[in-house]
């Protein structure tokens, strides 16, 4: 960052920009750092009060009585396949709407962007959500989680990424048209290759979606073997489940191999870790995506 060429003013207002930005940082970087240290600690060193950046007696117990717990597993495997098939499911057919509005010549284009706009302000609620979903069959059924609203289509991704489809100029579909190409193959065969940026922000957007969401396990589902791993996470810390915690530490070795702390931490790290891993592998596809997505229109 030059300096020399600005003012006092503007030097203050880059000094306290950097300040602030730090502090902000900091402060949502130092739970996550706390809970990591936590759960890589002995029981003597979690409890101790005072900030925790890294673990003065190291001990990897928490995490091992967790992998040992068939519910971790049996959530993680629902949370993957929620994620993995919402993902999937939600951008084909937010791809598809979007192509569609992205069209002038779509009879009443105007009117069917308002309708669904619509949605954005105005829903059915709780109750006549929950009776259409058993209407539906889906009560107890893993396709709850891709299908129920809002999860298959965001009304705000899809405008987003309708607004991209817009910024692709016309003449390479009016070439492939010429060669006979219909709509679903110019779809598939030019639009999507040329839309990576967006694709890879809004299916990031639907992935944290799907792996966060917890309240629609709760709400639809009563098989254990198909809870969420979320859900599972707020029976373990947010009700205090004793029972849950339990279950786990009485794989223990010792009776202080672990302690209530260390097993919540270690399973929150679990549970954050995977879906942070892929912000760096999509995270060059994010400016692209958002600008020309959010100003094209």
């Amino acid at each position: 960052m030059d300096l020399s060429h600005m003012t006092v003013g503007e030097k203050l207002f880059q000094v306290f920009a950097v300040l602030f930005i730090f502090l902000m940082s900091a402060a949502m970087l130092y739970p996550f750092i706390h809970l990591l240290s936590v759960s890589f600690s002995t029981p003597t060193e979690a409890i101790r009060p005072g900030f925790h950046l890294f673990p003065l007696e190291f001990s990897t117990e928490a995490y091992s009585k967790t992998f040992s717990s068939g519910q971790i597993w049996i959530g993680f495997g629902n949370t993957v396949f929620r994620t993995v098939a919402g993902t999937f499911l939600s951008l084909i057919f937010m791809a598809m709407t979007a192509y569609a509005l992205s069209k002038k010549y779509l009879p009443h284009r105007t009117f069917w962007t308002m309708f669904i706009v619509f949605t954005m302000f105005f829903q059915g609620g709780l109750i006549p959500t929950y009776l259409l979903i058993k209407g539906l069959g889906l009560l107890d059924s893993r396709w709850v989680y891709v299908l129920a609203a809002p999860y298959l289509i965001s009304t705000f991704s899809m405008l987003i990424m309708r607004n991209f489809f817009m910024s692709i100029p016309s003449e390479l579909e009016d070439s492939a048209k010429i060669d006979g190409a219909s709509d679903i193959k110019i779809l598939y065969t030019i639009i999507i290759p040329l839309s990576k940026p967006i694709l890879a922000t809004v299916g990031l957007w639907s992935a944290v979606n799907h792996w966060n969401a917890w309240f629609d396990g709760l709400l639809y589902i009563q098989d254990t073997s198909k809870m969420l791993l979320q859900t599972y996470l707020r029976r373990l810390i947010v009700e205090n489940r004793s029972e849950e915690v339990q279950i786990l530490m009485d794989q223990a070795v010792g009776a202080m191999d672990v302690i209530p702390e260390t097993v919540k931490a270690s399973t929150l790290m679990v549970a954050t870790l995977p879906i942070i891993i892929l912000y760096p592998f999509l995270q060059k596809y994010f400016v692209k995506g958002i600008l020309v997505g959010s100003l094209k229109g």
